[in-house]
């Protein structure tokens, strides 16, 4: 039978919604619309009573950005979650702050199940304020529910090709075990997800000077050297002549420049924004 993305995307994230709302809220929270969003500089969002039918019933919003999937640890995908079930939470059963700001309530609630909340998400930062992130408590609840989930094959199946890996980075969550997600990314854990991520950065870039070629793509030299860097999946980087086409003995994967990602990934935001 062929997979329905539609389907599949959908049940994965209320998977993981029914299991945190058993695991950390007691069952207590109400169904909820999930949608995907690319909001920029966002990993998901709350937005209540957004939905109504055409009985005019209600219901709230949490909004996922899939343009994290691939890039964040699959423990951060789902701290984001579990962020906004909080607010989630608050609308039904507290007091939630003024506009966007996360109060000590909200942040009470996110300790009590395991998230730290801070303005920096790292320890240091602030407990309230407009923005805030959270980092993973190694003994608390959020990480055992997670652990749990995982152990039932949960896993999100379809990822955003054009993401740009530029925006990995080492967080706190990659720095727990591998068996809650703090391990490898998604995107250099499964290589045939890596390849699909790379392999736009081969296209042609129209109006850049990124010099893509069919095979491997360096990044262009710079001073009076003629060696180009090429980079692959599973981050070896090697120097050689321009227009190079190479492949990986470790991870069979192309050679291909974060250049040339970003450039793909800037090309496709401005044909998205017009």
């Amino acid at each position: 039978m062929t997979a329905v993305p539609t389907h599949q995307t959908y049940a994965e994230l209320q998977q993981a919604y029914e299991h945190f709302n058993q695991a950390l809220f007691g069952g207590q929270l109400p169904n909820c619309l999930i949608t995907l969003q690319r909001e920029k500089r966002s990993m998901g969002y709350f937005s209540s009573r957004r939905f109504a039918d055409a009985q005019g019933n209600f219901t709230d919003e949490i909004a996922m950005n899939p343009a994290f999937f691939a890039v964040m640890p699959i423990l951060e995908t789902m701290q984001t979650l579990v962020h906004e079930m909080c607010h989630l939470w608050q609308f039904h059963f507290g007091k939630p702050g003024r506009g966007r700001y996360h109060n000590e309530e909200w942040a009470q609630k996110m300790e009590s199940i395991g998230l730290m909340p801070s303005s920096t998400g790292a320890p240091g930062g602030a407990r309230t304020g407009e923005r805030m992130a959270d980092y993973a408590l190694e003994d608390g609840q959020f990480v055992k529910a997670c652990a749990d989930l995982l152990t039932k094959s949960f896993c999100l199946t379809w990822y955003d090709r054009f993401t740009d890996l530029s925006a990995v980075t080492r967080s706190s969550a990659e720095r727990l075990d591998s068996s809650v997600g703090g391990g490898d990314l998604p995107c250099i854990s499964m290589p045939a997800l890596t390849h699909a991520l790379i392999s736009s950065a081969a296209l042609p870039i129209a109006g850049s000077q990124a010099g893509a070629v069919e095979g491997s793509v360096g990044m262009r030299p710079t001073g009076g050297s003629n060696r180009w860097k090429y980079v692959c999946p599973c981050s070896i980087n090697v120097w050689g002549k321009p227009k190079l086409k190479l492949i990986c003995g470790t991870c069979g994967g192309v050679f291909v420049s974060a250049e040339a990602v970003v450039l793909e990934s800037q090309a496709e935001n401005s044909i998205n924004a017009h």
